[in-house]
């Protein structure tokens, strides 16, 4: 056998047992007379002890002639360790080799396989697999492989039945733009990788299935970024017969489960919070409600005195920082620096400081009085030692400059606890966005998402004002999920597709088999999916979902370890009919 025991498993009790262990070469100290080892595999690391007084001195020459990630084989005796190692759990114990075996040498590695490693992302994802070596990786995978197992066991106790649906599927023209898959028995046409399994869960509700769960990969070809990947997992849910709160409850339920199985934190209730107070006191669909700062507008107070800046603007907002009216000039312009970036959007920034004795001075003295800056001070609920930070102009840019400062200054004023875990349902989207590029209106989640009840009739005189029955799952300002109560009616989707510009020829040629299963007793369902990839990133603490994918591409979409995507044959383009310009 290659082992009795794994380099994690032995403890004190296992004193004076002969063992054996196989793994890799984590380290070596040679002292002269005595040579150390550490052995590691993925269970853990266990010291290996070669005495040159005592053993064969062919077996020093052997353990000498090794190098770090050699894979090899110690036989020996257990023995309590002279010097222990609190830091790891065989810290108490060493092995005394007796017979060593090279199983395979190894180049020296690239970089170093630790947990602080000398080596750059790009490097390290060309060589993944020693990358997977390093613990800090293992346990972002371990940490995957813990919370799907935990999901698949609440779904199942919860009724739940895991279904695989088709991943050769038809393109559709909504959402993200498509991977295509040519077919080399149909020239000329092409399957879609599924961006989600949205239709087929539908069919499965109308085929009787009244609760469908699958962890499933997903794909979009969009551009990418540190929570995107090109292909991507999702737990994705359906269920019959229920209402939006049935879903909320089920889900939240599963969510609870796994913070509490996993990270042993209790959640309270999620709170609910409507799309349109998040936008106006957050400046965003997913608020990180860790912190206040909650937005301040102000265009009642300030509009009509001559500031030109806010009288040509459609929305003055601006937040409250605690305790920073005692930033420099220097501090100020950073700030100002900060906002005016491409990234951020905004012109320019107005300050208000709320002095220690109860005086004002701000950037726009010129122009509004001590009495006209405690009434701002006011609604902004400011208390001496306060600064008011404040945004113009239209109402959107403004929102979403107002919402990244707002994360700005709470990071800068470690006001966000990292080990607090605050999620809500935002619920109450609008059914519809209208593109001025395109003069029409596109879905914003999905073409099969149903309108809020009071709201279908305003479907045909203001599509603009309709409301989703939909809902979001954040947490910490992660969009984590989301879901919606569908459209189980054939006229009631077809009225959804008049919407969305679609002709009915156009309709039927892409969603018909949808449309015609309508006609064949269709319950009332709804569902939701969670990004699988962003849940493991915020269980382990992380901002990237690349650690916790066993194989990911990198920012371009590139896999770097084995160089894909990769030209083919000429031969393989002529038999998928293909020509290359």
């Amino acid at each position: 056998m290659y082992r009795t025991h794994t380099c994690g498993e032995l403890r004190i009790e296992d004193v004076s047992k002969e063992v054996i262990l196989s793994g890799w070469v984590q380290k070596i100290r040679d002292k002269g007379g005595m040579l150390w080892i550490d052995l590691r595999d993925r269970y853990g690391i266990t010291q290996l002890i070669f005495d040159e007084s005592k053993a064969d001195a062919g077996l020093i020459r052997k353990a000498r002639s090794l190098g770090r990630e050699y894979v090899i084989q110690a036989t020996g005796n257990v023995i309590e360790r002279f010097s222990k190692n609190p830091n790891i759990p065989t810290g108490e114990i060493e092995i005394v080799v007796s017979k060593l075996t090279v199983l395979n040498p190894s180049k020296v590695p690239p970089f170093t396989i630790e947990n602080e490693t000398d080596g750059g992302e790009d490097l390290r994802m060309k060589f993944r697999y020693l990358d997977l070596r390093r613990v800090v990786v293992r346990k972002n995978i371990q940490l995957r492989h813990k919370l799907m197992q935990h999901t698949r066991s609440y779904l199942d106790s919860q009724q739940f039945i895991e279904i695989e649906t088709p991943v050769l599927i038809k393109s559709t023209p909504e959402g993200a733009r498509d991977f295509v898959v040519p077919s080399r028995m149909n020239p000329g046409e092409f399957y879609a990788l599924p961006q989600s399994p949205q239709t087929f869960k539908q069919l499965l509700m109308i085929s009787g299935f009244d609760k469908y769960y699958q962890i499933v990969k997903c794909f979009r070809d969009e551009d990418l970024r540190a929570d995107r990947q090109p292909e991507f997992t999702q737990i994705d849910c359906e269920m019959s017969f229920v209402t939006r709160d049935d879903v909320l409850n089920t889900f939240e339920g599963l969510i609870k489960h796994l913070f509490s199985i996993v990270l042993n934190i209790k959640l309270d209730a999620f709170p609910k919070m409507t799309y349109d107070d998040a936008i106006k006191m957050y400046g965003t669909d997913k608020p990180d409600i860790r912190f206040g700062m909650k937005f301040v507008e102000l265009n009642h107070l300030v509009k009509g005195k001559g500031f030109q800046v806010f009288d040509n603007s459609r929305l003055i907002a601006g937040i409250n920082a605690t305790g920073c009216a005692g930033y420099s000039r220097k501090q100020l312009d950073a700030l100002t620096d900060y906002v005016k970036r491409p990234q951020v959007g905004a012109k320019g920034l107005v300050y208000v400081k709320y002095n220690e004795d109860g005086t004002f001075k701000s950037s726009v003295d010129k122009f509004f009085n001590q009495e006209q800056l405690a009434n701002w001070a006011e609604h902004f609920q400011a208390k001496p030692g306060d600064l008011m930070l404040i945004l113009a102009g239209d109402p959107s840019a403004t929102r979403t400059a107002l919402s990244v400062l707002r994360l700005y200054m709470g990071k800068t004023l470690n006001q966000i606890d990292n080990r607090k875990f605050l999620p809500l349902w935002v619920v109450d989207f609008p059914l519809l966005e209208w593109d001025e590029e395109t003069r029409r209106y596109y879905a914003m989640h999905h073409p099969f998402t149903s309108a809020k009840p009071e709201d279908i009739e305003k479907l045909d005189t203001d599509p603009g004002e309709v409301k989703a029955n939909a809902y979001d799952l954040v947490i910490n300002g992660v969009e984590i999920g989301g879901g919606s109560i569908r459209i189980h009616d054939r006229k009631l989707q077809q009225k959804m597709f008049d919407a969305l510009g679609f002709t009915e020829e156009e309709a039927n040629q892409q969603f018909g088999f949808l449309l015609n299963a309508f006609n064949y007793g269709a319950p009332p369902h709804g569902g939701i999916a969670f990004g699988f990839d962003r849940l493991c990133a915020l269980f382990g603490g992380a901002d990237s979902i690349r650690d916790f994918i066993a194989f990911p591409k990198n920012n371009s979409g590139r896999d770097v370890m084995i160089d894909s995507p990769a030209p083919i044959s000429e031969e393989q383009l002529k038999e998928l009919a293909i020509k290359m310009r």
